[in-house]
């Protein structure tokens, strides 16, 4: 069996703007993306909104046919064998368009009999974990309980393989957590869950590995401890006298030092060797150093310029090993 659940290779989606009438111009949305996603893991696709989260996806499900590149899930090729291979998958997309007279619960007993009936035993007990009324209709639910009826209707059907699009919005902290719950439980039963978001903190919680993808460039993947790793500490220092500013800034790991009197910080990336060989040339009175949280490694890559991000991206797997 294949051990890779998802695999892309070199995938560019080129969308073309303009009134048919006047030449048209075509913008890149996705950049050469390459992925690899294994059976059996959690993985995050991390970004902010409009970098090319959702695009990626529906590329993945066929719902996009690429530009250029080759996607493969589960051993086959969504564009060769689409509906027999979207039957295997749960499905959340970003955006759900849900209306019409159905109730909820008709929505979702609806929806298993388009997968041969598979899901319709899980329909109660997964309405009850998350505190959705089957019997509301769908045109009169909130933004929240329609999200309630998509992560059911992704999950009821025990998929080989989850994706999931924005999966927790519209839902309160305590659903959150159950829908975490829910991923593992899917996990540990042996399905792959792919899972886009630009809340770090929900992917962090359950993810093995993350890819960070901005402009439609992949920057980095790698396993969470990893990316933990390179986002750094926080080194505080207090000498007895003012210290030379430049005499800091050469040293290798060290970034974004700024001085203010006889105090001094800046950020640690890898070994501390050399900064605590620097800084034992000089009075020290105080020192602490605090480990920054991953979501500060992904502002880092956001605030940068869009021609500088992989660049960045390798000197900061570069300052990890």
């Amino acid at each position: 069996m294949n051990d890779v659940a998802i695999r892309v290779d070199g995938l560019v989606k080129d969308y073309v703007t303009g009134p048919p009438w006047r030449r048209s111009q075509a913008v890149r949305a996705l950049q050469g993306v390459d992925l690899a996603v294994d059976r059996g893991e959690v993985f995050g696709f991390l970004g902010p909104n409009g970098a090319g989260k959702s695009t990626t996806i529906r590329v993945l499900l066929d719902l996009l046919r690429p530009t250029a590149g080759h996607v493969e899930m589960i051993g086959g090729r969504p564009a060769e064998v689409g509906p027999a291979l979207r039957a295997r998958i749960g499905y959340l997309p970003g955006e759900l368009n849900m209306a019409g007279q159905r109730t909820a619960g008709e929505e979702l007993r609806y929806l298993a009999t388009l997968r041969g009936g598979r899901g319709t035993d899980r329909i109660a007990e997964l309405a009850e974990r998350f505190t959705l009324d089957l019997d509301r209709p769908i045109r009169g639910l909130s933004k929240g309980n329609k999200q309630k009826v998509g992560v059911i209707q992704a999950f009821m059907h025990r998929p080989e393989l989850l994706i999931l699009d924005e999966p927790t919005s519209g839902l309160d902290p305590l659903l959150q957590r159950e829908f975490l719950d829910l991923v593992r439980e899917a996990q540990a039963d042996g399905a792959t869950v792919f899972m886009s978001s630009h809340v770090l903190s929900e992917v962090e919680d359950v993810a093995g590995r993350v890819a960070i993808i901005r402009a439609g460039r992949i920057v980095d993947t790698d396993d969470v401890r990893t990316l933990r790793h390179h986002a750094g500490q926080l080194v505080e220092l207090r000498f007895a006298a003012p210290v030379d500013v430049e005499e800091f800034r050469v040293l290798p790991g060290v970034e974004d030092v700024v001085a203010d009197g006889d105090a001094l910080t800046c950020l640690l990336r890898g070994e501390p060797d050399a900064l605590l060989k620097t800084a034992a040339r000089h009075h020290v009175l105080q020192w602490s150093a605090q480990d920054r949280e991953l979501e500060d490694l992904f502002i880092d890559f956001y605030r940068l310029p869009v021609d500088d991000t992989l660049i960045a991206s390798e000197e900061v797997a570069a300052h990890g090993r």
